[in-house]
């Protein structure tokens, strides 16, 4: 069976191939990337699988058997990319897709959750036998939230008492690894979160311990905290979105006690504080 991982070179796939190696032969793994020459050091073979470039996709799919599609970066360009992407794996008879979505994709009142409901969709009707992995929120999107609270005395956000069941980065390569060597995991969707959750202040706790100071959870009307992260170098755009997810994340849409990403990989998630720990020390 040959596995074929897109965005490989990314910050999820490294992880994933790294993962997978030590479940399966390195021959059979291929890393789908845009610029192969940056996954040398994968020791997989790579082939150029742009995006944005549906000319190399078909290519690039040729005996691929199942094949992890890894959501794009580019927000707002997701859902035509991975449209291709798709398209490229019918006509090239991959046999099953493990597709990285979000979170309670189908009720998630977080923007970005449109374009991963349009790619299950999109998935859905291709009639390829499909995985989805719901990712939560990674534990490492706070590393410069934490780096800013150590730095200018207090962590600021929108989301209030909000619980976020975060996890690592190794911890949802886990599970997709899990799913590509697996049997049995055709037609499912998997919640997959953290099995413990905290709040932003919960987060700030944490740091104050580690750290021996006194750091604060300062809870900002979204639009002070979109104009906050904007005054520290973040593009106003970007520093908008990023506010604007607080909101939803009040209201829960990052928690979940379902602990099915614990059980997928046989063990705990990462707690929290370990990667608080890994962050502050850099």
């Amino acid at each position: 069976m040959t596995i074929g991982i897109t965005g490989a070179t990314g910050q999820l796939g490294r992880l994933v191939v790294a993962q997978l190696k030590a479940k399966a032969p390195a021959g059979d793994i291929v890393a789908l990337v845009r610029t192969p020459a940056k996954a040398a050091d994968l020791g997989v073979a790579a082939r150029e699988a742009d995006y944005s470039k549906p000319a190399t996709l078909a290519s690039a799919l040729t005996g691929i058997d199942t094949l992890l599609l890894i959501s794009s970066a580019e927000v707002g360009q997701r859902e035509a990319q991975h449209r291709a992407v798709i398209d490229a794996a019918k006509k090239a008879g991959v046999k099953r897709i493990a597709y990285t979505s979000i979170l309670h994709a189908d009720t998630s009142a977080i923007d970005l959750a449109a374009e991963h409901r349009a790619t299950e969709a999109a998935i859905k009707a291709s009639g390829i036998p499909y995985t989805f992995l719901r990712n939560g929120w990674y534990t490492e999107n706070y590393a410069a939230g934490i780096g800013g609270a150590v730095a200018g005395g207090a962590l600021i956000g929108s989301a209030g008492d909000g619980k976020i069941s975060s996890a690592t980065r190794a911890d949802y390569a886990a599970a997709a690894v899990a799913v590509l060597t697996g049997a049995g995991h055709d037609g499912k969707t998997y919640e997959l979160a953290g099995d413990a959750a905290f709040t932003l202040a919960d987060l700030a706790a944490e740091i104050s311990r580690q750290t021996g100071k006194t750091v604060p959870y300062k809870n900002l009307p979204v639009a002070d905290y979109a104009a906050a992260l904007a005054s520290h170098g973040v593009p106003e755009g970007f520093a908008k979105m990023i506010a604007g997810w607080e909101t939803p994340i009040s209201k829960g849409a990052l928690f979940d006690d379902s602990h099915t990403l614990s059980k997928l990989i046989g063990r705990p998630t990462t707690p929290f504080g370990e990667t608080v720990k890994a962050i502050l020390k850099g």
